[in-house]
């Protein structure tokens, strides 16, 4: 039987010589350190630093600030791991009244009004919404809500609710509909209607936005940015917050999901309840992992009218139970993760991008 030492030989014998005795020496450490302990983590091999010197470095973006972070400083308060990010839509009531998307896939003609459809919507007030809060009180878990001024207006008390439980409330448009094809003044009064009905109603000025299916205009973040915002989610590019620098100021990226989004997960024809709690528990195991030498965000994007039914809740709920068996796990709202990265710019991704229109990706317009 070969012996530890011979095995790492065999392992590195097609290494260059510098990185042969990089290795060597990182081995050395590592029998040295097991011996007076008998435990060694990931994260104690990350104070050492002994995995610098074993592992190449990747490559930065052209557009990031590069950020170099001690091995001591904390990603998360109270030096959590990973930070695990729920959002709930509160869209019911802000659909039009025919032609909305829904699990009918026959479309209603002449504009008729599509009475199942808005129920199904409907089922987001009268069940959903009540449901997930009862689960979010129940694990002693907050989150953010991202809510259509006209779902406020129509339910009030469930929007005060929301708020009341102590839950973020977010703008999410005046209407369950695009805004990014309306000019500027426009889309800045599209916006700002949310924003004000939400506030009277809840008491809580939003600072948070999402967009309809996260599309947004190039003039959007400048936008949000002089009406008060500090972040947005529309964007899956990373899984962890980052800063992108606007012409007035630094504006948060608190990353959003599609594959962990119950509009993608629960297509209705096909539906997998076992699937997806898998797929829970695999991005939790994996970010988890991964957090004990990165900064790792997981985000789980919830729906009124799809996560708020009974089975679906006893997934999540499940889910709920195995992520906070786990230690150093800080269950945030989006807002919290923004204000985190705002206030530790040093250990936080900052990208000076082009214009949305030239480069692709939000930031500020020309």
């Amino acid at each position: 039987m070969r012996s530890s030492s011979t095995n790492y030989q065999l392992s590195f014998q097609k290494a260059s010589n510098i990185d042969r005795l990089i290795a060597h020496r990182a081995i050395a450490q590592i029998v040295r350190m097991t011996q007076t302990s008998p435990t060694i983590t990931r994260r104690t091999l990350l104070g050492s630093g002994l995995t610098a010197a074993a592992a190449p470095a990747l490559p930065q973006s052209a557009d990031t600030k590069e950020t170099n972070m001690a091995a001591t400083e904390a990603y998360w308060p109270n030096s959590a791991r990973l930070a695990v990010s729920f959002s709930l839509m509160f869209e019911a009531g802000g659909q039009p009244i025919s032609g909305a998307g829904g699990v009918i896939p026959d479309p209603i003609e002449k504009g008729l009004p599509d009475l199942p459809t808005n129920a199904f919507f409907q089922y987001g007030v009268y069940e959903g919404v009540p449901r997930i809060l009862d689960l979010m009180d129940k694990h002693k878990v907050r989150l953010s809500s991202f809510m259509i001024g006209q779902a406020v207006g129509k339910a009030p008390d469930l929007a005060k609710e929301i708020v009341k439980r102590g839950h973020e409330a977010a703008a999410h448009g005046r209407a369950w509909q695009n805004s990014y094809f309306l000019d500027p003044d426009a889309e800045r009064k599209f916006i700002a209607d949310s924003v004000e009905t939400i506030k009277s109603v809840t008491g809580q000025q939003p600072i948070g936005w999402n967009a309809y299916w996260m599309r947004n205009s190039p003039h959007t973040l400048d936008i949000l940015h002089s009406l008060g915002f500090k972040y947005h989610i529309d964007e899956p590019s990373a899984d962890q917050p980052f800063i992108v620098k606007l012409k007035a100021g630094d504006f948060v990226t608190v990353p959003y999901t599609l594959h962990m989004n119950d509009i993608v997960s629960y297509p209705f024809v096909g539906y997998n309840p076992s699937a997806y709690e898998q797929a829970l528990r695999d991005e939790f195991d994996q970010l988890y992992e991964e957090g004990a030498h990165r900064r790792r965000m997981m985000v789980v994007s919830l729906h009124d009218r799809i996560s708020g039914h009974a089975n679906r809740v006893r997934v999540l709920d499940r889910f709920l139970a195995y992520a906070k068996s786990k230690p150093g796990v800080w269950f945030a709202r989006k807002d919290e993760i923004a204000r985190w990265a705002l206030q530790h710019r040093s250990i936080t991704p900052v990208y000076d991008r082009a214009a949305p229109t030239i480069g692709g990706l939000p930031g500020s317009a020309t």
